[in-house]
């Protein structure tokens, strides 16, 4: 289990930090690989159309894990820990969100048959944790080297943001970006989803499928989003362990959570507004966290208020967007063009996947 220690570094005051037992690793990467495993199995072996109860069902199911690990990590090594990985939790899960509008723009755009969107999805969830957990390892050591790296990490955060924010009216246009012309280029396609094969023999030549296109571009996103979350949540907290079980818990929901709210995300008009103003928020506390390295005098922000400020524009975001959905029926959501090529759509161009 998770216990505290006293770390002396070079450029900081005495502190207590997380130390993590071989045991601790091994428990807690067995329950996340269950879990993965549950999700291998309901997702690959057993291909099906997700209701809406079923996808309520298992996003509470996930979220209730999550909190109940986060309990136990609070009552084993504090309330101060325990806030930083709510924090870390709520951040990957907003930012995940995000992840989920991408998916359904990539799952649109290539007609992904509604009986192997969990699939897709299983394969994005496992994809992106190990892309994490390596960016994690490497995140950890280059902060525990140079400091300067919290500087690094919040202008890629505020660029970010920015970015989100200029193009927030706009959608990636996933068809027509240069990973997607270049699987074409290179490989033959076939013109129709065949079953779930991701490649098949047509008139006796061995083609991949759209499947195995829409894969390769969900891969690909995957690793841009890990670029943007991985400082953000370092932006929280310093631990890694913190830092990846709250991404291991925040991507794990994301299955259920794609069938739930794939209906909802067009209503949420201020996601992208809201996601940069967190990320730009995050930015700060880590240009300011190097600057304190470098100097007592300048402040940090603490955990509790990065936590409330991080619900706060969450909330905000959520009720501004229903009310402007509600008093403007024609008004939809944009995932913002940060990933590629934007694709200028207005609320009609888009539908969900599954229409």
């Amino acid at each position: 289990m998770p216990q505290r220690r006293l770390a002396v570094d070079e450029q900081r005051n005495v502190e207590v930090r997380v130390e993590v037992t071989a045991v601790g690793w091994v428990l807690t990467i067995g329950v996340i690989v269950a879990l993965l495993t549950l999700d291998l199995v309901l997702g690959t072996v057993r291909p099906h159309a997700v209701g809406f109860k079923e996808a309520t069902a298992w996003s509470v199911f996930y979220i209730a894990v999550a909190v109940l690990f986060g309990l136990a990590f609070a009552a084993q090594v504090g309330w101060g820990y325990g806030a930083e990985y709510f924090a870390g939790y709520v951040v990957e899960k907003s930012l995940s969100v995000d992840n989920l509008f991408v998916f359904v723009i990539i799952m649109s755009a290539f007609s992904v048959p509604r009986e192997h969107q969990q699939r897709v999805l299983t394969f994005g969830i496992v994809v992106a944790l190990v892309l994490r957990a390596a960016f994690i390892a490497l995140g950890a050591a280059l902060l525990s080297l140079f400091s300067f790296m919290f500087l690094i990490f919040g202008l890629l955060l505020l660029w970010t943001a920015v970015q989100l924010y200029r193009h927030r009216d706009e959608d990636p246009d996933v068809e027509n970006n240069a990973l997607v012309r270049s699987v074409r280029r290179v490989l033959p396609v076939s013109d129709n989803y065949i079953g779930g094969r991701l490649t098949s023999r047509v008139e006796g030549r061995r083609v991949v499928t759209p499947l195995f296109v829409v894969l390769i571009v969900i891969g690909g996103t995957d690793i841009l989003f890990a670029l943007d979350s991985i400082p953000a949540v370092f932006g929280v907290t310093e631990e890694p362990y913190i830092v990846f079980v709250a991404n291991a818990f925040a991507l794990l929901g994301l299955r259920a959570l794609f069938f739930l709210v794939t209906g909802l995300l067009d209503r949420l008009v201020y996601l992208s507004r809201g996601l940069a103003l967190i990320l730009a928020f995050i930015g700060v506390k880590l240009v300011l966290a190097w600057g304190h390295d470098l100097d007592e005098v300048v402040p940090e922000i603490p955990t509790p208020l990065s936590l409330a400020v991080i619900g706060a524009v969450l909330a905000i975001t959520t009720v501004a967007s229903l009310v402007k959905s509600r008093r403007d029926p024609a008004a939809r959501a944009h995932a913002g063009a940060v990933l590629g090529a934007p694709h200028h759509a207005t609320g009609g161009e888009r539908r969900t996947s599954g229409d």
